[in-house]
């Protein structure tokens, strides 16, 4: 299956429909009266998410929602049944935006959320409605009310606890096939992953779950590779795992560039817990690896002990990784919990 973060959509509720002008005319009843029935209300589109899906890919080849209009009324009192209404079915984790895709409608975090996202139009009256004691004989009724009609954008942000950022080629992948049950592609050239990839790491008897991105350089703000796309998946994750490359030249520039291309994508990504992590350690001599590990410190302003290394290829830091990742999870859990008890956990 395909992955797709975000589909632009067209969705319209049902019309209500029309009431009916009519009149009982029965041999032997003299007095018939009016009898004509209300219009049904229109049907409505409804957004649900379901936790087995994780891709918007069935919206790419259906763009078009339209809710049946509701029944015109009829003859004999008889109300027109309303039309059916349509449920369209989302991965955990969509925000509903405007046709700008700029403003948020709706986030969906939980499975089971349902929203309603355009409401029927309700059924006119039949000229039953009007009658009075002073107008016995209604002839008038009324047209239902139109439904909603709107474009909207459908955007994936995939519910993860911690997400992997870096450089292509830094071993995101790797990292991930190591600690989880997730098979990544993984090759020798540059952005061998091309979409968000999730594994589910297991960890002294708990779990948590990891995603993968793919790697970002300088110029992504700017659409240079796959640009910023892809960072909105990093929005709802507890921690980051930031991942260099120890054999590259300079790790404290590379350090620096995504640093910089997380600023300037915004959404708070800065402010997150952040782990470092120099990995392919396998490839260096422990002279390297000191001289490198105090340049990430440097530029980092942490300390020189807190840059983890790792080899994803030997798993030599994975476990300690995991549970270091843990932590900082939990810990992130526990502050929200007790500044807000009553609200439900979200990554």
């Amino acid at each position: 299956m395909k992955f797709l973060d975000q589909a632009k959509i067209y969705v319209r509720s049902g019309d209500g429909g029309s009431g009916c002008v009519s009149f009982r005319r029965e041999k032997f009843i003299e007095y018939g009266g009016p009898d004509g029935g209300n219009g049904g209300r229109g049907g409505d589109i409804w957004v649900e998410a379901v936790a087995n899906l994780n891709t918007l890919i069935d919206y790419r080849y259906q763009q078009h929602f339209k809710a049946q209009n509701g029944i015109p009324g009829m003859g004999r009192l008889r109300s027109g049944p309303g039309g059916r209404s349509i449920t369209m079915k989302v991965p955990v984790g969509t925000q509903i935006m405007d046709e700008f895709n700029e403003t948020v409608l709706h986030d969906l975090t939980e499975p089971g959320q349902k929203v309603l996202l355009a409401r029927g139009g309700d059924g006119g009256f039949g000229n039953d409605h009007f009658k009075s004691s002073t107008n016995r004989a209604p002839r008038q009724s009324t047209p239902g009310w139109p439904g909603v009609e709107m474009w909207v954008w459908l955007r994936l942000k995939l519910i993860a606890d911690a997400g992997l950022v870096g450089m292509p080629n830094a071993g995101k992948s790797t990292f991930l096939a190591a600690s989880s049950a997730a098979r990544p592609k993984i090759a020798d050239y540059p952005f061998t992953t091309l979409k968000p990839q999730l594994g589910v790491v297991g960890v002294d008897e708990k779990e948590f779950v990891l995603a993968d991105l793919p790697g970002l350089i300088e110029g992504a703000s700017e659409g240079v590779g796959l640009g910023h796309r892809f960072l909105g998946h990093v929005e709802r994750t507890r921690v980051i795992l930031h991942f260099i490359d120890g054999t590259a030249d300079d790790v404290a520039e590379n350090y620096a560039v995504i640093r910089q291309e997380l600023e300037d994508y915004g959404a708070d990504l800065t402010d997150k817990p952040e782990i470092i992590v120099l990995n392919k350690i396998d490839a260096l001599m422990d002279e390297d690896i000191d001289e490198k590990r105090e340049a990430l410190a440097e530029a980092s302003g942490q300390d020189a002990s807190e840059i983890h290394l790792l080899s994803g290829a030997t798993g030599q830091g994975v476990k300690d990784l995991c549970r270091r990742a843990l932590r900082v999870i939990e810990g992130a859990q526990e502050a929200a919990e007790a500044a807000d008890p009553a609200a439900p956990y979200q990554p």
